[in-house]
């Protein structure tokens, strides 16, 4: 029995080695594709968020005003925000980024994507990596589990030095303010998990102009790089 089962395990291992080349590959056409593309935003949010949503509507209206302002779009690549996104790069007649991966609620990617800028991953920690390094400005819409792993993904990478300061805007203050003082109150007051100029790296706003002002001021004078 115990030989049996060292056998699987053995197998396990050598599965895993073969995949590096997999997880190579993917960051090498990440890397080729997206730079390439320019500045670009990110947008994040909920995939279900339905097309007659206020979310929805206002999330394509800050793609197009973020693509006049000299930017791309840069989205997960699925319905709901992600598709919003796209719809407001495409509008504006600005590069339309998708970053796929198959998920219960992201089976399929937007048709707002373009054609030479659509990738699709297996590993969500090579996709997050794409979506760090060739953004500008985070913007994060209200969504779920996916959307506060990218949002405290990007906060802890800067906190920890590891990317460079860029901008992450919350959208929507009466959905972002019950997380927000939570972490004041928990992490900052009672114990020292943060600190005041961790709080300074995100804010929190409700329109389109509030998030283009945030991101003129943000890069007037300052140069376009990978953010690591």
């Amino acid at each position: 029995m115990h030989s049996k089962n060292l056998k699987g395990w053995n197998e396990v291992k050598t599965n895993d080695s073969w995949s590096v080349f997999k997880i190579m590959g993917e960051f090498v056409d990440g890397f080729e594709k997206l730079s390439k593309i320019g500045p670009c935003v990110s947008i994040f949010g909920s995939a279900r968020t339905k097309s007659d949503h206020p979310h929805y509507i206002l999330t394509t209206d800050i793609a197009e005003k973020i693509v006049d302002l000299g930017f791309g779009i840069i989205s997960g690549g699925g319905p709901g925000i992600m598709e919003a996104a796209n719809k407001g790069a495409k509008k504006a007649l600005g590069p339309s980024v998708g970053l796929s991966i198959e998920l219960p609620f992201e089976q399929t990617e937007n048709p707002y994507i373009d054609d030479d800028k659509s990738l699709h991953f297996d590993y969500f920690f090579v996709r997050k990596v794409m979506f760090m390094k060739y953004a500008q400005a985070f913007v994060v819409m209200p969504g779920g589990f996916g959307t506060l792993d990218e949002l405290f993904e990007a906060l802890t990478l800067i906190q920890t030095k590891k990317a460079e300061i860029f901008p992450i805007i919350l959208v929507g203050k009466s959905f972002w303010k019950g997380c927000i003082d939570w972490i004041k109150q928990q992490l900052l007051s009672n114990h020292n998990y943060v600190s005041d100029i961790d709080l300074n790296l995100i804010s929190i706003v409700d329109s389109p102009d509030e998030v283009i002002d945030i991101l003129t001021k943000f890069y007037d004078k300052k140069g376009f790089n990978p953010n690591f």
